[in-house]
């Protein structure tokens, strides 16, 4: 055990559970309208409470706790034979379970964005927590834990590349929230502008703090490769931001706040999957092109294919996460064909996983609420609940 390796990733357990409570639930919450932000609280909240339970259940060993080419059995279940000195590398097994736990936590929260203001909770909380244990677990396993897409699979000694969750996190919760924002079917009012902007750049800014744990912990080392992950992180959130601002301002005649902070997003979403192989100008050159291709997808989702993706999920994590792991084999970093390869086998599972998951999980509770609940929020409909008092 390595004690510098082991502090570190302690630290950016901390980090990354961070980004969901509260930055993630901040920044979907101030999107919005005020009747139902209590909800994506809970929403939120809820999905990192059973995650985290059903993660030290099957979840990490599905996913970590074997050889297997499509998964890893369940010898780890409930951490079963995971003693306190066991390592992970340098660091103790244990924490690199809590810190991949964060991760199982992020990705369905992140799904979250596509469906609010008009989902059932039973649903969220069954969808949530099948989705984790039989989609994004095995595509773990098969990127990071060894399966067949990983070095030494079906792709060579190169296997897909893949560094904090490209693939993993951001195309899996972005294709999911796509499918789930389809069958779902739009809001009765698509208009209302976000209830709190202030919200989502607190958000936003918890999300770029939280990211240097996301990425710089990929690491799994105190070293140089951990503090250049960081930093190629800030360099294309912030080169995002600038370019979406920009873009906004040419097309509408006006930068907005919300869509600054949408671009960091984009920025960072785009350079997860690169950040562990790349430098700081390609770093600049990814967030660049992020934010203007990011916006790009918003406005094709949302004008053009009339989809009620509502917090643009796939726009802006599906597309940035697919984007950036392409990157990587553009700057000769991975092969294309383990790159488009994995993009492809994983985003073909992920489309039948959540499709038959969404149709099994809606014969046993109701997908969308009633028109009555919808129109008056599900803050006080659902939860019994409001977040503010406007008599006061």
């Amino acid at each position: 055990m390595n004690g510098a390796d082991t502090a570190w990733i302690i630290v950016a357990t901390a980090l990354v559970l961070f980004m969901t409570l509260p930055g993630l639930a901040l920044f979907y919450g101030g999107l919005v309208r005020a009747r139902n932000v209590l909800s994506v609280f809970m929403q939120c909240y809820a999905i990192a409470c059973l995650m985290s339970v059903l993660w030290f259940a099957f979840g990490y060993s599905i996913a970590f706790g074997g050889e297997g080419a499509f998964w890893g059995g369940l010898g780890k279940s409930f951490l079963w034979g995971v003693a306190p000195d066991s390592l992970t590398g340098t660091i103790p097994e244990v924490l690199f379970f809590a810190f991949q736990m964060t991760f199982a936590i992020i990705t369905p929260a992140l799904i979250v964005g596509a469906y609010v203001e008009r989902i059932g909770f039973g649903f969220v909380l069954l969808f949530s927590g099948l989705w984790m244990l039989l989609c994004y677990a095995p595509v773990t396993h098969w990127v990071w834990g060894g399966g067949f897409l990983a070095a030494g699979g079906i792709f060579g000694t190169e296997g897909v590349k893949d560094f904090a969750g490209g693939i993993v996190v951001h195309e899996t919760a972005g294709l999911a929230a796509l499918i789930i924002a389809v069958m779902l079917g739009a809001r009765k009012n698509r208009s209302t502008p976000p209830h709190n902007p202030g919200y989502v750049m607190i958000g936003a800014a918890m999300l770029w703090v939280g990211w240097f744990g996301f990425n710089g912990g990929s690491q799994l080392a105190a070293d140089g490769g951990a503090a250049l992950a960081l930093t190629v992180t800030h360099i294309s959130a912030a080169t995002a931001s600038l370019t979406w601002a920009l873009w906004e301002r040419i097309k509408f005649g006006r930068a907005s706040l919300v869509g600054l902070v949408t671009g960091t997003i984009a920025g960072l979403a785009s350079i997860t999957p690169a950040s562990g192989f790349v430098g700081p100008i390609e770093a600049l050159i990814i967030g660049a092109v992020a934010g203007v291709l990011c916006q790009e997808a918003v406005l094709l989702i949302r004008n053009r294919l009339k989809i009620d993706d509502t917090l643009d999920v796939f726009a802006v994590h599906g597309v940035g996460g697919i984007f950036g792991t392409i990157m990587i084999a553009v700057f000769g970093a991975g092969t294309w064909i383990a790159q488009l390869g994995s993009l492809a086998i994983v985003g073909i599972y992920t489309v039948v996983v959540t499709v038959v998951l969404v149709k099994l999980v809606g014969l046993v509770t109701p997908l969308r609420v009633d028109a009555e609940t919808e129109t008056n929020g599900l803050d006080l409909s659902v939860h019994g609940e409001r977040a503010y008092d406007h008599n006061s």
